[in-house]
């Protein structure tokens, strides 16, 4: 549990601005510890501002450490984000906070910083929880719901069905236990409004394979109602594709973190609503996390489980 002064500085470290200027974590000392901030898709809206927020808390904290950020060039590209995971391991870094891109793939990586007496949790996509009890392993996430945020854009979706109706669903990346979860949360608020769920697309969390999978939904599907989607990229895409089908009005769209570039679509109402799920504090407490594990030389096995950081519903109104 964060003490009341460390969580106001960090939650105000979240809100501060900083360049990309990435130190090196190989020179890492016991006074000055290494922490290596590992992201998907460097470029995406949502992992910059994950990145600003770690870097003003690097330069502002009362605790000197070093900060390496590192992430791949789109959503999902595996091999990469473990090729970075494993030179870390190499550099022996004191600390890796990692946003996996596959909740599974990423575990046995994740065991080799373990065992080599790297501290190690996740932000952003939890790992497989069945996965790791099975390798014995416990790899803390600090990140949100994502059930109950899905279920709050879901449940204010449903006030604007009726039951019977049909709705799609646009998936992040299937094998990763974030969009798995928000996934179960539309499900949980469909089924509560007894609206019928007609199809899962995969979108990839990215504009295109949403824009993509959005279409193939509409074409399938000419009934459905609304578009439920695991992000903002998608959801711009699937307000794309309603618009290229001339179903703009009749076919409501969702999306999920609330990025900078939905929000002329909500306001506009092009997209009805989304979740924030606060991009910066979930960085910012992730770093905090493992640089208190190391000053208090805690080990991993000492580490909680999981420490949840907030999500709130978004929509024209609020």
């Amino acid at each position: 549990m964060l003490d009341e002064k460390r969580r106001r500085f960090i939650i105000g470290s979240a809100l501060g601005a900083a360049g990309f200027a990435l130190p090196t974590a190989s020179s890492a000392t016991s006074r000055n510890p290494a922490i290596a901030l590992v992201l998907k898709s460097i470029s995406d809206p949502f992992t910059k501002t994950m990145i600003g927020a770690a870097q003003a808390f690097h330069k502002h904290s009362p605790y000197p450490f070093q900060l390496a950020v590192q992430g791949t060039a789109t959503e999902t590209d595996v091999g990469e984000q473990i090729r970075i995971v494993r030179s870390l391991v190499r550099q022996r870094v004191n600390a890796v906070v990692l946003a996996p891109a596959d909740s599974k793939a990423l575990i046995p990586v994740a065991s080799e910083c373990v065992r080599g007496g790297i501290i190690t949790l996740t932000i952003d996509n939890p790992l497989e929880a069945d996965d790791l009890n099975a390798s014995g392993l416990r790899v803390p996430f600090v990140g949100p719901d994502n059930r109950r945020g899905a279920r709050l854009v879901g449940n204010y979706l449903a006030r604007k069905l009726h039951g019977g109706d049909a709705v799609g669903v646009v998936e992040g990346v299937p094998a990763s236990r974030n969009a798995q979860q928000r996934t179960a949360g539309f499900v949980d608020a469909m089924e509560a409004a007894h609206v019928n769920i007609v199809a899962v697309e995969a979108g990839g969390w990215e504009y295109i394979k949403g824009k993509q999978a959005a279409a193939a939904i509409l074409v399938r599907k000419p009934e459905i109602r609304a578009l439920l989607c695991g992000n903002d990229n998608m959801a711009m895409g699937a307000v794309d594709a309603v618009r290229e089908a001339r179903r703009s009005g009749t076919v409501f769209v969702t999306g999920y973190n609330n990025s900078n570039a939905i929000k002329p679509l909500l306001k506009d109402g092009s997209i009805l609503a989304t979740v924030d799920q606060f991009a910066a504090k979930q960085a910012v407490y992730g770093v905090d996390v493992a640089l208190q594990a190391l000053l208090q030389q805690r080990k991993q096995d000492d580490l909680s489980a999981s420490i949840e950081t907030p999500v709130i519903l978004i929509t024209r109104e609020a």
